[in-house]
Order: structure tokens, then sequence, then C-alpha cells
């Protein structure tokens, strides 16, 4: 008993340091950093756009440095007068894609991106950094930022309202994702709530997702699309909307993103969020997802279930894709000497830090992919869009092929730890 309570004062006393340390570095509210990521295929530039303000801040009061290492881009916001590291997260973009298609070898473009963190009370060093060649890590920029500055704007550029579809406590203890419609106009508002509780749904009779309902928040925003549907392109269809979804970003025909990085973070600023959704109000099949950036998904098409949360997979759990006989736009996004950073692809190159310690004792590695191993954790060639050289961890699963709630062992593992991140 007197061993019990000892170690329930120890944690106690550490879980109270956490809080402590948050109360210590940071306020209540949010810092939003947006920048200007611009480049090609061989150059990566930073630039500073602009620092904001936001009343609130959706993430864990804990978990404030980054455990997973995932992600092309890490930030760390470094506290100026100690040096000490008080808050990190490793994230991917657009732009990261972009740079793997055949248009960067000739072009440089500039993207938006954002980061957003507990607001600092005294100055910061935030310092950028993307990988290399060999997926370590390079410091590409830093900047000092001081919270008091007059410079960092207080305005709210959006004051859409904000609904709760799922609601189960405290933002800083949940995963908060916000539900962003596009393509919704002022008659198909009802449509989006209802949509809204149709795709939370999807999400939480998943597995592991169902295991863990009580860890999830869901809020919607309430913005109207002047007209209904978005971009088609291919079709000649241009559509005036709240976010700007298009189809055939990057010239594919069910990548269905934004470019408008700016207007979408001003609408989510409207509700805590760690992940943004954007519901787009189409039947065509569609959708796509980036880690710890946004996802997508059409609203009306017969295989939105699957869509939702394959791409969910990706921007939360850093997931890749596990199929390889589908046209993308990207190449060469897994060279065969280094080991990819997504938790269910290995090139065997470092496949101790993967899902080895899951496999059966007599699992053969490579794994052959029939009838005899359909059903086990093993190391199956084909992933990451290359059919050679780059494995994944089942013979099926939601990340490879349209199968609702189909997570393999591996992702729903990579899923709860991410979970835990958040919640505990």
């Amino acid at each position: 008993m007197k061993k019990f309570l000892w170690i329930s004062a120890l944690f106690i006393i550490c879980f109270s340091r956490s809080f402590a340390s948050f109360d210590e570095y940071f306020e209540n509210k949010t810092l939003r950093i947006d920048y200007i990521h611009s480049g090609n295929k061989s150059s990566d530039l930073y630039a500073i756009d602009e620092l904001r303000e936001e009343s609130l801040y959706g993430g864990s009061k804990i978990n404030l440095v980054d455990t997973f290492n995932f992600g092309n881009f890490k930030f760390a916001a470094y506290d100026q007068a100690s040096g000490k590291i008080i808050f990190s997260r490793t994230y991917s973009s657009l732009f990261a894609e972009w740079r793997a298609t055949d248009e960067a070898k000739t072009v440089t473009k500039a993207f938006s991106e954002t980061i957003t963190m507990p607001y600092p009370r005294a100055k910061i060093k935030a310092e950028f950094y993307s990988r290399d060649k060999k997926n370590n890590w390079i410091k590409m920029f830093e900047y000092i930022i001081d919270p008091a500055s007059y410079f960092i704007s207080r305005e709210k550029k959006n004051r859409s309202s904000c609904f709760k579809i799922i609601n189960n406590g405290d933002p800083s203890q949940k995963v908060d994702i916000v539900i962003i419609p596009d393509g919704y106009d002022r008659e198909e508002m009802n449509k989006f709530k209802k949509d809204c509780d149709k795709f939370a749904a999807y999400l939480l009779d998943a597995s592991p997702f169902k295991e863990n309902k009580d860890k999830f928040n869901i809020w919607g925003i309430e913005i109207i699309s002047y007209d209904s549907g978005p971009d088609i392109p291919a079709e000649n269809k241009w559509k005036n909307t709240a976010v700007g979804t298009t189809f055939y970003t990057f010239d594919s025909e069910r990548y269905l993103m934004t470019y408008e990085n700016k207007t979408l973070h001003d609408v989510a600023a409207n509700a805590p969020y760690d992940q943004i959704f954007i519901l787009v109000n189409t039947d065509k099949y569609g959708g796509g997802g980036i880690y710890n950036f946004y996802y997508t998904c059409a609203s009306d098409n017969i295989y939105s279930n699957y869509v939702s949360i394959h791409e969910f997979g990706h921007t939360f759990a850093g997931l890749g894709d596990e199929y390889y006989t589908s046209d993308v736009p990207t190449e060469n996004l897994y060279p065969k000497d280094v080991e990819p950073w997504e938790p269910n692809l290995t090139t065997l190159v470092n496949f101790n830090k993967k899902w080895k310690n899951m496999l059966e004792k007599n699992t053969p590695v490579p794994t052959p992919d029939n009838d005899k191993y359909k059903n086990t954790i093993g190391v199956f060639e084909g992933g990451g869009y290359e059919a050679k050289g780059v494995y994944r961890p089942a013979h099926d699963c939601t990340m490879k092929s349209i199968s609702y709630d189909n997570f393999c062992p591996v992702c729903k593992k990579a899923i709860q730890n991410m979970i835990d991140f958040y919640t505990k």
C-alpha cells in the first residue's frame, strides 16, 4: 500500500510539473506563424509572412515536444533566455509533394504554410528544418519572435460560427478535429451539418477510433460558399468557394486540395483544433491528406467512408500509401538506400526501427504474398507507389486498397500511439 501511494504521489508530482512547464512558458492561446516556403526540386527557402495571435489553443499542454520524428519538415521553438526547447512539431506539406513532380525540375514556386503553437510568454527562437536526401534534419531558417511585439496581428480575419459535433471535454486532453465546408452554398448549410454527423460516424465506427471514441472532439464551422461544389479545371468548372478546393491538384484528377492556406487557417481559428478536415460538397471521387497539414474528402461519393479515414491516416498518424499500381503525380519518393519516415513503410535499410518486433518468430523477411501469410503481419513487397524495394506490413489494409475499417495491426498501432500523444 505504501508503494502504491508513493507511486501515485510521484505520478501527481510529474503530472503537475508538466502543466507547470506549460504555464511557465506559455499562455493559453495560439501563436500562428504564416510563412512562405519556396523553391524547386533542388532548392528550399523559407520567409516569414505574418504572425498572428489567436484565442483558441486546442493542443496538448503536456506533450509539447514531438516524439515521432515523422514528416518532411520540423519546427522547433526555443526559449531565447535559457536555450531550452519548449515546443516542436514535425509535418509535411503540399510544397514537399510538389518538389517530387516533373514540374519542379524546371519551375520555381512559392507555397503558403502555417505553424501553430501555444503563445509564448517570452521571446523565442523559431527554427525550421528540412530533410536532406538521407532523411537527416538540416536547419534552414531561424527567426526571433517577441510575443509582446505590436506587429503581431490580433485581428480576427474570419468570424464564422462554430458548432459541436462530438464533445468529450477539454480540448487540451482530446484529439480535436475541425470540419470546414467547401462548396456548400447558403441553401446547403443544413446538408453540411448532416454530412458532419455522417463523417464523424465514418471515423468513430472504424477501428482503432471506435475503441477511443471518448478521446475525440469534432467541431464544425458554418462558412458559406458563393458557389456549390469545387473547381474541376479539366472540365472548365471554376467555383467561388470558402477555402478554394480544386480537383486535379498537381494534374492528378482525384487529388482534391487547396492552395489557399491562410484563408483555411483563418476559418479554422474559430475552433480549437489539432487536425483540419475540409469536407467538399461533391459526389466526384477524390480527397487528399498530408501529415499535420490538412485532409479533404468528397461528401457524397460511394467510397467517401473509405477515403475519409484513409486520408486521416495520412494526416493524423503519418501513414504512407501502401498501394503501388495507381498513377500518382510524384516520383522517386522512396530512395531504396534510405529508410522512409512513414511508420508503415520500409526499404529494410533500418527495419529494426519499424514493426520488426511485431513479427512472429518464423515469419520470413521479405514475406511471400500468398495465402499462407495472408493474415499475418509481415514484410510484403510493394508500397509507397513502388512495386519493388518498398515493403508494407500486411497483405491488405485501408492504406492499400479501397477497404473501409481495415487498418492492419501496424497502422492501428501507429494511430493509437498518436491518439495517446494528444490525450495523455
